[in-house]
C-alpha cells in the first residue's frame, strides 16, 4: 500500500513516515521543505521525496497512491496570522486542492490533520458534536477544510478527519513553540519554566507518537467504521490546564518548579472528550509529558538539539524567510540578467 503524506518533513510528519515505514508501507512525502529536508535525511533512500506545493503540485504526485494523510499547513495560531490571506490558501484552499484531486485519481483514503484549535473558548468539556469557536485563522481555515472535503465521501471515497490535540516530544523535525517542548527548553535554557498568562487555560494534548498512531489505525480500519467521522485525538486524561502542566513538567524533570510569565492572557481554554476514537479505534496513548519531558531534556543535553536554532520556533523562521525574500527581492536585477543577483 502506497501512502502519500503532505508535509511528511514536518514535526509530526516526520515521525508519522517513520511509523509508517516501520509497518512496511510504501511512503511518498510531498513538502515544500521550508524547514530544510534535514528531518528526512535518516530516511530519504526508503521514501519518494516530492519537493512541491499543495497549491500546485501536479495530479501525477497522487498516481499509485492508495491513502493520503493531508497534514502540509502554515502550523500553529501565532503562524497563521503573519499572513492571514496566505494560511487561508495553503491551510484551506490548498488541502482542498488535494483533496479534491485525490478523489479524481481513484484514492480510497483520504485523512484530514485537522486540530482542537477549532473549539476556541468553551466551557465544559467538548465531543465531536460540540458547537466549534475557531479564534484565529489557523483554527478557521482547519474548519473551512472540513467543511468541504467531509461532502467529498462516498463508498468508494473514505474521508476522515482527526482532530488533533496539542502535541509535544521529540521529532526529528523539532518544535519549540508548543507548550511542553518550549517549557522544557525554557528550563534548560534559563533555570525557569515559561508559561503562558494566565494559566488557568485549558487544553488537551497529545505526543506525535501516539498522534501518529492514531493515523495508521484509521489507515487500517474497515471504511465503515471511519467513513465520513470525526474523531478528537488524544486522551481524557491529558487535558490539563497550563499552569498544572508546568508543575507536572518540573516534577518529571525532577528540579525546583520556578517559572516567569510570558505573552498576553491566552483567550483560547477548552477541554476535550477523546472517547469516541478510543471507543470505535480502541486508540489509548503510550506517552504521557512526563516521559516527553524526559527525553527533550536529554536530547538538549547530548547536544542532539540547537537549543537556539530559529527552525524550531515557526513564526521565527517564517520570519526570517519572509525578510530574506524581501533582501533578495531588493537586490535581484531584472531585464537582461535574468533576475539574477550574482
Amino acid at each position: 500500500m502506497r501512502i502519500l503524506v503532505t508535509g511528511g518533513g514536518g514535526y509530526i510528519g516526520s515521525t508519522l513516515v517513520r511509523l509508517l515505514l516501520k509497518k512496511s508501507y510504501a511512503v511518498r512525502v510531498l513538502d515544500r521543505l521550508f524547514f530544510g529536508p534535514e528531518s528526512l535525511k535518516e530516511v530519504e533512500n526508503k521514501i519518494e521525496i516530492v519537493k512541491d506545493d499543495v497549491r500546485w503540485a501536479p495530479p501525477a504526485v497522487l498516481q499509485g497512491v492508495d491513502v493520503v494523510i493531508d497534514m502540509a499547513a502554515l502550523s500553529n495560531d501565532p503562524a497563521g496570522e503573519l499572513d492571514p490571506l496566505k494560511t487561508l490558501e495553503i491551510n484551506h484552499q490548498g488541502r482542498v486542492r488535494i483533496a479534491t484531486m485525490a478523489k479524481q485519481q481513484g484514492v480510497k483514503k483520504y485523512i484530514l490533520a485537522s486540530s482542537c484549535s477549532v473549539y476556541g473558548f468553551q466551557e465544559g468539556v467538548l465531543d465531536e458534536n460540540s458547537p466549534v469557536n475557531p479564534l484565529t485563522t489557523y483554527a478557521q481555515a482547519n474548519l473551512l477544510w472540513e467543511k468541504e472535503v467531509l461532502p467529498l465521501a462516498d463508498n468508494n471515497f473514505t474521508v476522515t478527519v482527526l482532530r488533533q490535540a496539542t502535541c509535544y516530544g521529540l521529532s526529528a523535525k523539532m518544535r519549540f513553540d508548543l507548550a511542553i517542548n518550549g517549557m522544557v527548553l525554557g528550563f534548560f535554557k534559563n533555570g525557569k519554566i515559561p508559561i503562558l498568562r494566565d494559566g488557568n487555560q485549558w487544553r488537551p494534548f497529545v505526543h506525535l507518537k501516539d498522534t501518529s498512531k492514531a493515523f495508521s489505525l484509521v489507515i487500517e480500519a474497515e471504511p465503515a467504521l471511519v467513513n465520513k467521522q470525526i474523531f478528537n485525538v488524544g486522551s481524557n486524561e491529558q487535558n490539563y490546564q497550563i499552569f498544572s502542566l508546568a508543575e507536572m513538567v518540573a516534577k518529571a524533570m525532577k528540579v525546583e518548579f520556578a517559572y516567569e510569565w510570558y505573552g498576553s492572557p491566552d483567550n483560547r481554554s477548552y477541554q476535550v472528550n477523546f472517547g469516541k476514537i478510543k471507543r470505535v479505534l480502541n486508540f489509548n496513548p503510550d506517552y504521557t509529558p512526563k516521559d516527553a519531558a524526559i527525553e527533550i531534556l536529554e536530547a538538549l543535553k547530548r547536544g542532539d538539539i540547537n537549543p537556539n536554532d530559529k527552525k524550531t520556533k515557526t513564526v521565527e523562521w517564517y520570519k526570517h524567510l519572509i525578510d530574506a525574500q524581501a533582501v533578495v527581492q531588493s537586490v535581484t536585477l531584472g531585464g537582461n540578467t535574468g533576475g539574477k543577483i550574482l
